[in-house]
């Protein structure tokens, strides 16, 4: 069970990167593209896609299914909606993890 101390310092501390303007370009985008739910929908397929590929393919033909499904998506990601939104999750997502690579080095874990 987390201490109070840590639960507080993590409130104040998420509350902190929600006010960060990557946060707020993300929490926008979503808005936006859940305004319209198919689109959402594909959107969430695409994702779903992009993380099978990356997650089960061997590494010698990764490169070759990633060109492969880039290429099938050409075309929605012309969709400004679409790329903004991925952009920002994109963007989110490589906050998330130097806040994790910074924690992990700061604390020594191995």
């Amino acid at each position: 069970m987390m201490e109070n101390q840590m639960k507080d310092a993590l409130d104040n501390f998420v509350n902190a990167m929600k006010e960060t303007e990557v946060c707020k370009r993300y929490y926008y985008q979503l808005g936006k593209i859940k305004k319209n739910p198919e689109l959402f929908k594909k959107v969430n397929e695409y994702r779903q896609k992009n993380y099978e590929i990356q997650n089960t393919c061997q590494e010698s033909e990764l490169f070759e299914k990633m060109d492969a499904f880039e290429r099938e998506y050409e075309k929605f990601r012309d969709n400004p909606i679409v790329d903004d939104f991925l952009r920002a999750e994109l963007a989110l997502c490589r906050m998330m993890q130097e806040i994790n690579i910074f924690i992990t080095d700061e604390i020594g874990f191995e």
